[in-house]
């Protein structure tokens, strides 16, 4: 049984990688939807709700960073951040602004394609029901239902792999989670050697899981191993 066509919108002001692009995916049966610069895009995106963005970071009027963020004041669908600028910067930067995953260009059809069906694998993946709707230790409350994170009380506004990372944590709250384990969970096993994502994701959330100045350090780093969430507990640096 063929599967319902999904949509893919390609923000780049390059059209050779927008013909690329387009051509590829739809050899793989996506409808692919394209847009030379962000306000186009952005217009797009609004009318048509596509499933997955594919995103310029360097286009003129409107770099990418400010198409990313005008999307997730309104949505969550998921993005891939594809761009030449491959530093360490540029990614944390594009993560911040609520990428799901970053292309570096040049990149084959092959990695593009697996990157693609990924990354939309994750989104349409059912969450499995947890027994405690809401979850509390020390000043974080979680509600698995409404899908929201509070710290004393304060909304928390995570990115959903965030939202994912920390979701895994309490549902595997004490045990040690190796780096492989939680790529392969959060992410899918296309992903199993990018531990800098893991860096990077992981940082951000306990940034946000800080109160003021106290580093009520939730997510615990287990040297040579991975990591693990312990409860309520302030953990000195």
């Amino acid at each position: 049984m063929m599967r319902e066509k999904e949509t893919i919108l390609a923000i780049d002001d390059d059209a050779s990688i927008l013909y690329l692009l387009r051509r590829s995916l739809e050899a793989d049966f996506y409808q692919v939807l394209i847009a030379a610069d962000g306000p186009t895009g952005l217009d797009i995106f609004q009318r048509e709700n596509p499933n997955l963005i594919l995103l310029d970071l360097t286009m003129p009027d409107m770099d990418g960073y400010t198409v990313c963020n005008r999307i997730r004041e309104v949505s969550q669908v998921p993005v891939i951040i594809i761009t030449a600028r491959g530093q360490e910067d540029d990614k944390i930067k594009g993560f911040e602004c609520g990428a799901d995953d970053y292309l570096v260009k040049p990149f084959s059809v092959r990695e593009l394609k697996a990157r693609v069906k990924s990354v939309l694998r994750r989104s349409q993946i059912a969450e499995v029901q947890t027994t405690e709707p809401v979850f509390t230790s020390g000043d974080l409350e979680i509600d698995f239902t409404k899908r929201s994170v509070t710290i004393a009380g304060n909304a928390v506004n995570l990115t959903p792999i965030e939202y994912k990372l920390l979701r895994e944590f309490v549902l595997n709250r004490g045990k040690a989670l190796t780096h492989s384990y939680l790529l392969q969970k959060v992410w899918g096993p296309e992903y199993l050697n990018e531990t800098e994502y893991l860096h990077v994701f992981i940082g951000r959330l306990r940034n946000k899981l800080r109160v003021d100045t106290h580093d009520q350090k939730y997510v615990m780093t287990l040297p040579g191993v991975g990591y693990q969430f312990q409860e309520g507990t302030s953990i000195q640096n």
